[in-house]
């Protein structure tokens, strides 16, 4: 199997920021919330710029505390509240039942209970070899929940159905560009098959490759038409 490894530009992590008593957020743009998860037992946490939300033991543990702020700890921040006391280092963390990766590793101990996960940032997939995806919009137009998608990536191969046909072919990645094709695919006939028309066009050309913070993938073509993709797991 041929695997593409994706240009090591994308996967460098940020520098730390200093703490705040926010959630870290980039320049100009409003508080969002800080979302954290682990397994056995399974647990979330969100941490909002006025509480800290937490959900364990499978959501029968809630508590829901004013967020006092963040202080500095080493290489992270600490929230430190008479419930919860919530530890982020900025340390790459895997989820244990997947392979998705995340930019914090989070420590959590609810009324004297200690669970560890991750959160923060999802980082993108070292290589997009073994990757599956779902399609979220394409040239900006949701795609409907009803109509099975999906993007896989096999060695040096990607095949899928933007929501009617199946299609195929060979792909490469150069320096955060991917180049497709020739795609084929099958000519069965559809409701709403513009979807799928854009797609291909999309693909007909390179396209370049980034990854969102949640950890979509977004296919951009020359023109700016956009094909959104969730992560399958």
């Amino acid at each position: 199997m041929i695997r593409i490894a994706l240009p090591a530009s994308l996967f460098i992590l940020a520098a730390c920021a200093p703490a705040a008593e926010t959630p870290p957020q980039g320049p100009g743009e409003q508080p969002a919330a800080y979302m954290a998860l682990g397994t056995e037992p399974g647990w979330t946490l969100e941490i909002t710029p006025s509480r800290l939300n937490y959900d364990g033991d499978y959501g029968e543990t809630k508590i829901m505390v004013p967020n006092p702020g963040a202080k500095p700890s080493f290489n992270g921040e600490r929230y430190v509240t008479d419930r919860l006391t919530v530890d982020i280092t900025h340390s790459e963390c895997s989820d244990g039942m997947s392979d998705r990766r995340y930019r914090d590793t989070v420590t959590v101990v609810a009324d004297g209970k200690t669970v560890k996960g991750c959160g923060g940032k999802i980082l993108p997939p070292t290589e997009l070899a073994g990757t599956n995806w779902s399609f979220v919009s394409i040239g900006g137009t949701p795609v409907a929940g009803d109509r099975p998608t999906s993007l896989q990536f096999d060695g040096n191969r990607l095949s899928g159905s933007a929501g009617c046909n199946r299609f195929s072919g060979s792909y490469a990645v150069d320096g955060g560009t991917l180049k497709a094709g020739p795609l084929m695919a099958t000519e069965m006939a559809c409701p709403g098959m513009k979807l799928e028309q854009a797609f291909f066009k999309l693909m007909a050309t390179p396209v370049s490759l980034t990854f969102a913070d949640d950890g979509t993938l977004i296919l951009t073509g020359s023109e700016g038409r956009t094909a959104v993709l969730r992560r399958a797991i």
